[in-house]
């Protein structure tokens, strides 16, 4: 019976962490606009990187 909470705890673990990763890039993108709109640099809005922080290539 412990096997199965073993495999729930990994699956957890491995959630966690995706997460986790989300949220860096997440503040990562929020980080970077923020920057760009305090310089006034309008090209923010073309950068898919800090649209869709979340989905990029590769």
């Amino acid at each position: 019976m412990s096997g199965a909470w073993i495999g729930v705890r990994a699956g957890f673990d491995a959630l966690a962490t995706q997460l986790v990763r989300r949220a860096r890039t997440l503040a990562a993108a929020h980080l970077q606009t923020r920057v760009l709109a305090a310089r006034g640099d309008e090209t923010r809005w073309r950068r898919p990187d800090l649209i869709w922080p979340l989905f990029t290539k590769g």
